[in-house]
């Protein structure tokens, strides 16, 4: 089931000339940190090729590349949690991203709102 999606603004590219710029693993993927944009709890951590990046900026909304399943994920596509990416950033090295994000309903697949609530020390 496809849920009606909200709209959002892109995304411009700042302080890259391009996505090329930024360091893609040997499967072309890099890991991104999700963050809620107004509390700043991490909420999730998933991973974009360059593709999924671009359709990322072009939408606004948060979309992935699933390793399992080897395709796109638009967050939120088939829940109706969406993330409204506000700003991504790049780490020093270029080889990770944090996406600040306007999370609608919850992040994690177990109805959390992050999937970081299990404590191990």
């Amino acid at each position: 089931m496809q849920v009606k999606r909200p709209l959002c603004k892109p995304l411009k590219l700042k302080n890259l000339k391009s996505v090329n710029d930024l360091k893609f693993d040997d499967k072309g993927l890099i890991p991104t940190i999700v963050q809620d944009t107004k509390d700043k709890k991490i909420l999730m951590v998933a991973y974009m090729n360059k593709e999924s990046l671009k359709k990322t900026m072009k939408t606004g909304l948060a979309t992935y590349w699933s390793r399992s399943r080897k395709c796109f994920w638009l967050k939120g596509d088939t829940s109706g949690h969406f993330q409204k990416v506000k700003k991504i950033y790049f780490d020093c090295d270029k080889d990770t991203l944090l996406l600040e994000v306007t999370q609608i309903g919850v992040a994690c697949h177990t109805g959390k709102r992050s999937c970081f609530f299990t404590r191990l020390a």
